[in-house]
């Protein structure tokens, strides 16, 4: 009886924290999932009035050519989020990991690939005193600063972004 009465309370539990962090909003590839966290609003903000705001944050921001590398970026990125957020250890001006900087530089490079390849291919002309190409020793943002969320990212630079759809 009391073994009954643990699951029930522990299963209760499990589905009021799935319901209450929108747990399943994760799986989807709507860009809304990502200000479920309050702290996300300015770059979703600043994304929506973008020239990339067809492009939803997952194109830009998880592995687009294996589904199992996918999900699995977003589990980790879940997992470290949910932390950093449970215990409130997370730096308000938000910074991209290496591990996402890695993923978009990559899906930057593959969706603008007949502008890169240019790039790849004539990087010697402008830069012949470096031995690797621009594109992997530079990030593409380094340069296009405001692609896709504006160069300042604060409060102050979206004063209405808490009212996003």
């Amino acid at each position: 009886m009391i073994a009954t009465i643990s699951v029930l309370v522990v299963a209760a539990m499990a589905g009021y924290t799935i319901r209450i962090s929108k747990a399943t909003s994760y799986l989807s590839s709507d860009p809304r999932a990502c200000i479920n966290c309050h702290v996300m609003n300015t770059q979703y903000a600043t994304w929506q009035h973008s020239s990339h705001k067809d492009v939803g944050c997952v194109e830009c921001h998880l592995p687009t050519d294996d589904i199992v590398e996918k999900y699995k970026a977003k589990a980790i990125d879940g997992f470290n989020h949910s932390l950093a957020f449970t215990l409130g250890n997370y730096d308000p001006a938000i910074k991209i990991s290496d591990y996402g900087a890695e993923r978009v530089q990559k899906n930057c490079i593959s969706c603008h690939d007949g502008l890169t390849s240019e790039i790849r291919n004539n990087y010697h002309r402008n830069h012949p005193f470096k031995d690797e190409p621009m594109h992997q020793r530079q990030k593409c943002w380094e340069c296009h600063k405001s692609v896709p969320h504006g160069k300042v990212r604060a409060t102050t630079t979206t004063p209405f972004n808490l009212g996003v759809k």
